[in-house]
């Protein structure tokens, strides 16, 4: 008989968390983005996960939720604001088993639910096709310095569901 995969399960972020999200971070920055920014790009994107403590102050700041198989944590976003995707991330071991997706759709809920018309996000070049799946738009193209490299990105913006019907 073929075996179940485990299902994702979704739970807000706890303190305790900061070291497995900043190394969930660092992996899918190091093996998911090589082919759209170089080994200093990444380099210097993923130092934003080397200062634990400041970390976890970004993540504890933001409503972050985060992703776990087997009570493990393989994902997590953040919401800043009300209406700003600040950050998604899957561990790459578990890349395209719908772990991404459920976190996008908990804070579009989560959004929608608080009254937002629409989300945005800066989605790296490597994101931007799952955000276009999901109904994103591009609406500017961007040029950010992290830790002294240069990174592309670009804001995209979905407006949201209301009562049920897509907007």
């Amino acid at each position: 008989m073929g075996q179940t995969l485990p299902k994702p399960a979704l739970r807000p972020y706890l303190a305790d968390d900061k070291p497995v999200l900043a190394a969930i971070f660092t992996a899918a920055i190091e093996e998911l983005t090589g082919d759209d920014y170089s080994e200093a790009q990444q380099e210097g994107w993923a130092a934003a996960a080397a200062d634990e403590q400041a970390f976890g102050q970004r993540l504890a700041s933001e409503l972050t939720l985060v992703a776990t198989l087997q009570n493990s944590p393989v994902g997590f976003a953040a919401l800043r604001g009300k209406d700003h995707i600040d950050m998604l991330y899957v561990h790459p071991g578990v890349v395209g088993q719908g772990v991404g997706s459920m976190l996008c759709d908990a804070l579009e809920k989560l959004a929608a639910g608080r009254g937002v018309k629409s989300l945005t996000v800066d989605a790296s070049d490597n994101a931007e096709e799952f955000f276009k799946k999901r109904g994103y738009v591009a609406r500017q193209r961007n040029t950010v310095t992290v830790n002294g490299e240069w990174l592309a990105n670009t804001t995209m913006q979905k407006t949201l569901a209301t009562g049920g019907a897509q907007a």
